[in-house]
């Protein structure tokens, strides 16, 4: 089997955390005394980070220096309330299990904070990953490739013998930067023309067709 490591995005991937991440916008909005945005906005945001994501969901006009404040206000309120919605997408737990059984080792990346990667990782995935990576500061949010560079280093395998697996461009640029596979799944935060437009070469529809994909790397 070529592939030895497979490296997940989070947010989209392996966990729908999309009623969790808007409920937080919403409520660092009301604070502010912003209106909300709807989750499609929200959706839409995802993927390159919370500053990205509150700067995309204030409403024009807003300055730097406000946005800043609110972005302040959302990062420890998510982190307080980033598991009440929050569940593994359907068939994702079993698929990672089986891939685990055969041999293979599992990691999970994300933009998030890395105290936040940390808690979701050790509650949704207790025994099946050798090590999971947020945003630190000697890590670059993606589409850097620090984040599954530094995965494939802590579990001691090269680059040529991970791919990567994403729902967005984001995902797509950051493999690409690594130097790796990627498989991108459709059930995510981004729908299958915007992947196909990202130039996504492998999209699945299926967590069966993703391990199978896999499987046969």
């Amino acid at each position: 089997m070529a592939c030895q490591a497979v490296l997940f995005d989070m947010d989209g991937t392996v966990l729908d955390t999309l009623d969790d991440l808007t409920n937080a916008v919403n409520a660092s909005l009301r604070h502010f005394s912003l209106p909300p945005v709807s989750r499609e906005t929200v959706r839409q945001s995802l993927g390159n980070g919370a500053k990205y994501l509150i700067e995309h969901c204030v409403p024009e006009g807003v300055s730097e220096e406000d946005r800043d404040r609110i972005l302040t206000w959302y990062k420890p309120w998510y982190d307080a309330h980033c598991r009440i919605e929050t569940r593994p997408y359907p068939g994702i737990l079993p698929m990672m299990e089986r891939l685990k059984a055969k041999g293979l080792r599992l990691a999970i990346i994300s933009n998030k904070p890395d105290p936040a990667v940390q808690e979701l990782a050790a509650a949704f995935f207790p025994g099946l990953l050798e090590t999971a990576v947020g945003e630190r500061a000697s890590v670059r949010r993606k589409p850097s490739p620090d984040a599954v560079l530094t995965a494939a280093a802590e579990m001691g395998v090269s680059v040529s013998d991970c791919v990567y697996v994403g729902d967005s461009e984001v995902d797509i640029q950051t493999a690409r930067n690594a130097g790796m596979d990627c498989l991108s799944v459709c059930w995510g935060f981004r729908d299958p023309d915007q992947l196909a437009e990202a130039g996504a070469a492998h999209p699945v529809y299926t967590p069966e067709e993703l391990e199978e994909r896999i499987l046969n790397l």
